[in-house]
């Protein structure tokens, strides 16, 4: 699994003018379930996210996690973060889990979070998404779970 994560003081995610998920401070994950991820994928992301030290402590060092500040997590399924751009000028997503598995590691990976406590909103699986957030920092940070074993 891919992901692309945040640090914000806000987040949110509409659909038709309708919003489904908000935050205040915490993180904004953007996640990709690509094909050939192992069955213990989002919990082990989750994990990692979980734990990713990217808040300031008092003394202004990134030191803290989400969970340390009390803040929340707003998931998006993104399949863009599977674009292969190495040819052409039209991104490939080839590389994307299939819709049906995908939506399970997403589901999955928003579970896992909520699981070690973590307050999560989520958007809508294969709709079609407006995200506002202010990037607080800014901080932003590529994951991916074939990283790290």
């Amino acid at each position: 699994m891919r992901a692309l994560v945040q640090r914000v003081t806000r987040a949110e995610v509409t659909v038709e003018d309708r919003s489904i998920g908000r935050i205040g401070p915490g993180l904004m994950v953007l996640v990709c379930a690509m094909q050939g991820d192992p069955e213990d994928a989002p919990e082990k992301l989750a994990a990692r996210i979980a734990k990713l030290r990217i808040f300031r402590d008092e003394a202004g060092k990134m030191n803290r996690s989400v969970a340390d500040i009390g803040g929340a997590v707003l998931v998006v399924s993104q399949f863009t973060l599977a674009a292969d751009t190495r040819t052409g000028n039209r991104p490939g997503f080839s590389s994307a889990e299939a819709p049906a598995r995908g939506e399970a590691l997403y589901l999955r990976f928003a579970e896992a979070l909520r699981g070690l406590g973590l307050p999560v909103e989520t958007g809508a699986f294969g709709a079609d998404m407006q995200v506002s957030l202010v990037n607080d920092g800014p901080v932003t940070i590529w994951m991916d779970s074939t990283d790290r074993a």
